[in-house]
């Protein structure tokens, strides 16, 4: 099968087939909803026809992303990735290394073994010591073993700061090395990734009132930083008021019936809490008279429900950890962000279920979350594919390669990130109708210890990476 690369992928395979010259580890960070997997199945073709390799085997951290990994490498070398026989390799979960038996481990002694593996940072591991479980088997197992190894990630760092298996970190200061990187700004100047929007939701006027008080005691709040600062509501009790559901899913709707004006297939993903919140949730979506569904890990037939969505024209899909890396649903356009989970690297993950474009109309996706500040932070900042306090990137070039690998530093510049603010009222004063969320503090043997109510004078922040 004759496949046309992107011209970065283009590039990434030229210098990955230079690097393997002389070293078999390439580390490749490329933004995500960029096309990884197909560059990677390109550069498996190379490898094979140029007789450098028997086998391919790959590792992915969900049965998801392995199914489309399969897919991909199958359509672009015409052979499959199954592991029977008459097989080119196989596909299979970072899980699953611990469950493979001495004939597998055995393929790499007897064969010339090119290994994957994608979204690596779930991996974290130099030395067996400081590695996670993934992380051993790969240390231990493959690292010396596989003729080549590529290492994929979209978000390349991890949350607790150890290192990422079989990545090149400078010296002495420890930052991450990549081999090639294709970042945002580039993908969206390219028009492969959609240009993300990101609404901010706050109020100006929060008040919660302790209704266990003798005096009623009253407190106003003028942002919602404010609130989660100086009260003790949390965050996670936030996501589960009823007027902040409400607030967060009519923008999404208005949004995504907008834009299914010109896209009928276009869709949206509400990323929730856990299971009890995913299906508040799609209550309330179905209460606006929404078509959803729901995909959790406890889902009976899960991946099924998934590929329904994805070939189908159901309009929202609400997703407890299913759909929050690697899978690839294209129509996907808009993101309600109502998980619990805060880290700078899911966030970047979430966002990269709705950059993939379909088509060139297709150019802009729409994220909405809560004014919480880690959220305001990672999304003001969303130029830079690596922030500064997890990695500061090198890029390899292949003339500086071939000159003796001199690595050039590259600083991102953040002056593509636009901020402007949309409407600052939305009216009223204190919503009144059914509203007024009791909230039990926890840890609290009182319960309905507060009662925590929003003024309509909502406020929205629109940040947008051109």
């Amino acid at each position: 099968m004759k496949t046309t690369l992107r011209v970065w992928q283009h590039e990434c395979v030229t210098l990955a087939l230079q690097h393997y010259t002389k070293q078999p580890h390439f580390f490749c960070q490329a933004t995500p909803g960029a096309g990884k997997t197909k560059m990677a199945a390109e550069l498996a073709k190379h490898l094979l026809q140029q007789d450098k390799i028997d086998l391919i085997l790959c590792f992915a951290p969900s049965r998801q992303t392995v199914d489309g990994i399969q897919k991909t490498f199958s359509a672009v070398l015409g052979k499959r990735l199954d592991g029977l026989i008459g097989a080119v390799g196989v596909a299979c979960t970072y899980q699953g290394m611990e469950y493979r038996d001495a004939a597998f481990w055995k393929l790499f002694d007897d064969y010339r073994v090119f290994a994957v593996f994608d979204e690596i940072h779930h991996c974290a591991g130099h030395d067996l010591l400081l590695s996670n479980a993934w992380g051993q088997q790969i240390v231990q197992r493959i690292q010396d073993r596989a003729t080549f190894t590529l290492a994929l990630s979209g978000t390349p760092w991890r949350s607790d700061h150890k290192a990422i298996a079989l990545a090149r970190y400078s010296r002495p200061d420890g930052m991450l090395i990549c081999d090639y990187r294709y970042g945002l700004q580039e993908a969206i100047a390219d028009g492969v990734c959609r240009s993300p929007r990101i609404v901010v939701l706050d109020n100006d006027m929060v008040r919660l009132t302790e209704v266990l008080s003798t005096e009623g005691t009253v407190t106003t709040f003028p942002s919602i930083a404010r609130l989660l600062s100086e009260s003790p509501i949390s965050y996670e009790e936030l996501l589960f008021h009823e007027d902040i559901l409400q607030q967060i899913l009519l923008m999404g709707c208005k949004k995504l019936n907008d834009i299914r004006e010109q896209h009928p297939d276009a869709g949206g993903l509400v990323v929730a809490t856990n299971i009890e919140h995913a299906h508040r949730l799609a209550a309330l979506l179905l209460a606006r008279g929404e078509v959803c569904q729901v995909v959790t890990n406890k889902t009976p037939n899960a991946q099924k429900v998934i590929d329904d969505f994805r070939n189908g024209g159901c309009t929202w899909i609400v997703a407890v950890g299913m759909i929050s890396e690697g899978t690839d649903i294209p129509r996907l356009r808009v993101c309600c962000h109502l998980s619990r989970i805060r880290t700078e690297l899911h966030y970047r993950q979430v966002l990269g279920r709705i950059l993939r474009r379909s088509s060139d109309a297709d150019n802009k996706a729409w994220l909405f979350v809560l004014a919480e500040p880690a959220l305001q932070q990672y999304s003001e900042r969303l130029a830079d594919d690596l922030p500064d306090d997890h990695a500061v990137l090198s890029v390899v070039c292949s003339s500086k390669f071939e000159s003796g690998g001199k690595l050039e530093e590259y600083s991102c510049d953040l002056s593509g990130l636009e901020i402007a603010i949309l409407d600052s009222s939305m009216g009223g004063t204190f919503a009144r109708m059914g509203i007024n969320h009791e909230i039990s503090i926890l840890g609290s043997s009182e319960s309905a210890a507060y009662e925590l109510n929003f003024s309509q004078h909502y406020r929205t922040q629109l940040l947008s990476v051109c």
